[in-house]
């Protein structure tokens, strides 16, 4: 798929955590504004900062907020295989409070941004970026005021006592996917109720894992695309975008 076009400005934007440098890619829309525009983080799957995500900055863009595409493993890391991807995703998985301080860090460079409404921010992810999504609203990260998985995974953090989330958290799952299946929805469902969230979980039928890619067909797997629950899901975050950041 070809980057849209549309933005003033796009790139790469280096931000750190502590001395780790991190690779961001940043699409700012090319339409005026006359006031301080909402920025909304995007978190990679498993295998790193990449077109996929690039792309949905550049969406987001369209929308008219700043695209802020996110580098969780620092330098522009990537994977090329399942087996790479998963020694990039399971340290993170396995250290929430390191990982929490990394997306921390995400965050305050979103904010710091020129032009920015640092109190106007949102995040959407997609599979291990979901979670990421997932953990921002957990930390109450500042100014965040919705955060939008895509086929993420629930998995709590278990850092401690969990605060009143304050953003809004919108989960759009496939009740079929293998990595996160019933079971794990519903507890995060209670997880998310018992933190006082205003929560929703959009689960679609017939559908697994990685629904939004379109290079996903491991049918054999529960990893495939389905455009209509890609189309289904994309509307759901631009309409919570909206209400949360307009």
């Amino acid at each position: 798929m070809a980057m849209p076009t549309s933005s003033l400005h796009s790139g790469r934007h280096d931000y750190m955590d502590g001395a780790q440098t991190l690779h961001g890619y940043l699409a700012i829309p090319s339409s005026e504004s006359k006031g301080l525009r909402p920025v909304v983080l995007v978190a990679h799957a498993w295998q790193g900062q990449c077109e996929f995500v690039r792309e949905k900055a550049h969406m987001l863009a369209d929308l008219g907020y700043v695209g802020f595409a996110i580098d969780v493993y620092g330098e522009g890391r990537r994977g090329a295989t399942p087996e790479e991807n998963a020694a990039l995703m399971t340290p993170w998985i396995q250290d929430r409070a390191a990982l929490r301080r990394r997306l921390l860090a995400a965050v305050a460079a979103a904010r710091a941004l020129p032009g920015i409404d640092a109190e106007r921010v949102g995040v959407i992810g997609f599979c291990f970026g979901g979670l990421c999504a997932f953990d921002l609203a957990r930390a109450n990260a500042p100014g965040l005021r919705a955060a939008v998985g895509f086929h993420g995974l629930f998995m709590p953090p278990n850092l401690g006592a969990q605060e009143s989330i304050k953003s809004k958290v919108l989960a759009l799952h496939g009740y079929d996917d293998p990595m996160a299946k019933p079971d794990a929805m519903v507890g995060f469902a209670d997880e998310m109720t018992q933190a006082h969230a205003d929560w929703q979980v959009v689960a679609y039928g017939a559908t697994g894992h990685a629904f939004t890619n379109p290079h996903a067909h491991d049918h054999a797997n529960g990893l495939f695309y389905r455009e209509v629950i890609a189309n289904r899901s994309f509307a759901a975050m631009r309409a919570l975008l909206a209400e949360a950041l307009g």
